[in-house]
């Protein structure tokens, strides 16, 4: 005959179990029941268990990272700092910082370094208060693990407007750069008074701004009414034209304090771009000695590669929203677009032989918007230059764009390359070369300064490369020696798309 046993019957491990399978609340009401009850549900190990769960904590910290005295303690110190907030928010949130900072430590530890402590409610209730708005719940709770971003100023300008730290990143081409830093509350008063004054906003306006390029105009708007989030194109300064930047369907519950369903624009774009970063879709790139999160994309379907006789070629493309014009039917869309090329470390491959160096000289882009071909160019170079790659170098990267009337579209083509070499010199060498000259003579004219031009083709590259500076075009360097035919190297098609979440 099957008898009943109660919790106080139960043996310290099967306890244990239970307790631990009923989560923090319940754990806290059977602490009433009975002292034995009251000791089990005391014990540090349960509560250890119960902060890793929920906070992912592996110590016992409270919010601003203090030590506290047991899990127990800890946990309760979190539960009394977030207490005017639905917990699963509270979790979700701290869940999507850690992904943040856990990939920032890894990858990227001079941005976590900018991250600033979080904000205070009062400090929260000062931007509501002068901006007349109502945060989004979601956006609130992202302000209280971090008001934003803050420069650190080693090694960079004395101004954040002058870094490439941005937590979001951005991308280059031509003249136009982009890094976009998330705003402190601060900043966020600051911005939003300088657009309600300059743009044309209305006071009674709900829109506030959250994040912004430290270069090239380029800002997101919060809808503290609906919790979307937008960006300006450039129409902007003109009549506030903005896109939206996360899917509408998928924003709920924005003020709601008693459901567990919360998401607004903010907490979702944030958490979209941590996916995009702990998946490698995107990744810290370098330009010199200058680091920066790139936005194009680095992995299939959105980033193509092909080899192509040793050559191979990554292309991928960025929206920019803020060149965007929705009014112009022919080029309402823009589109940025980066191509990588390297040679493999078996070389240049023609007809069975191989060569140690091959130089583009020819491009061929074909770009369609949706599947109409809009372009067929043919043309000489890429951006001025005729990039000669070695192997195993770093990859030649090059950025261009293209205005698209379609929401959609893709490109496609190839390079014709030539194998051979150029006498020896690579172009940084020859850069390097005529640096130095220029710096010695300070015309525009080159003078041979002994000992630093050897050869009758150092000085034929020096001269044309100072004639190229003096007048600011580019540093053209062909080679002098081809070997082999011209062979085409394919640029498999990349998808031109304005995507769901946008950065």
């Amino acid at each position: 005959m099957e008898r009943e046993v109660g919790l106080d019957q139960l043996g310290d491990l099967a306890l244990h179990i239970i307790l631990s399978k009923l989560g923090p609340e319940d754990t806290v009401r059977v602490s009433c029941v009975s002292r034995r009850l009251r000791l089990s549900t005391s014990e540090d190990s349960l509560w250890a268990l119960f902060c890793f769960q929920d906070l992912q904590l592996s110590t016992p910290q409270d919010h601003q990272g203090n030590p506290a005295s047991s899990f127990k303690a800890a946990y309760q110190l979190w539960r009394e700092a977030f207490a005017m907030y639905p917990w699963p928010l509270v979790k979700r949130v701290k869940r999507c910082w850690d992904k943040l900072k856990n990939w920032l430590s890894n990858d990227f530890p001079e941005v976590e370094a900018t991250l600033r402590s979080g904000a205070s409610e009062s400090d929260i209730q000062q931007l509501e208060t002068r901006l007349k708005v109502k945060l989004p719940l979601p956006t609130r709770l992202l302000y209280r693990f971090h008001d934003g971003q803050e420069r650190t100023d080693e090694g960079h300008s004395s101004t954040w407007l002058g870094s490439s730290l941005g937590i979001i990143g951005g991308y280059s081409f031509y003249n136009h750069l982009v890094n976009v830093y998330l705003l402190p509350i601060s900043q966020v008063i600051e911005g939003t008074r300088m657009v309600i004054r300059h743009l044309g906003f209305s006071s009674r306006s709900k829109y506030i701004v959250v994040a912004a390029s430290a270069y090239r105009p380029k800002k997101f708007f919060l809808n503290c009414t609906n919790g979307q989030l937008y960006v300006g194109t450039s129409n902007l300064p003109t009549d506030g034209e903005m896109i939206q930047c996360v899917p509408n369907a998928l924003i709920r519950s924005v003020h709601d304090l008693h459901g567990d369903q919360q998401q607004d624009a903010m907490l979702l774009w944030l958490e979209e771009h941590g996916r995009r970063l702990e998946n490698g879709i995107i990744k810290v790139c370098e330009e010199g000695n200058v680091r920066s999160i790139s936005l194009f994309p680095e992995v299939p379907p959105l980033c193509s590669t092909a080899v192509t006789n040793g050559v191979q070629v990554r292309a991928s493309a960025a929206f920019v929203p803020e060149l965007a014009n929705l009014q112009d039917s022919a080029e309402k869309y823009l589109f940025a677009y980066s191509i990588r090329m390297s040679l493999l470390p078996g070389g240049c491959i023609i007809d069975g032989m191989t060569f140690s160096s091959c130089q583009l000289n020819w491009r061929h882009w074909i770009i369609r918007a949706n599947e109409a071909i809009i372009s067929d160019v043919n043309g000489e170079a890429v951006i001025g230059q005729f990039p000669l790659l070695h192997p195993g170098e770093d990859e030649f990267v090059y950025e261009s764009c293209t205005p698209l009337s379609s929401s959609s579209g893709s490109v496609e083509g190839s390079f014709t390359f030539v194998p051979g070499s150029n006498g020896g010199h690579r172009c940084d060498e020859i850069v390097n070369l005529v640096c130095g000259i220029q710096a010695k003579t300070k015309r525009k004219v080159c003078r041979v300064v002994p000992g630093e031009v050897t050869s009758d083709r150092q000085l034929e590259l020096a001269r044309y490369a100072l004639e190229s500076i003096a007048t600011k075009r580019p540093v053209i360097v062909r080679l002098a020696d081809p070997k082999g035919r011209p062979f085409d190297v394919q640029v498999a098609r990349f998808p031109l798309q304005k995507p769901d979440y946008v950065f």
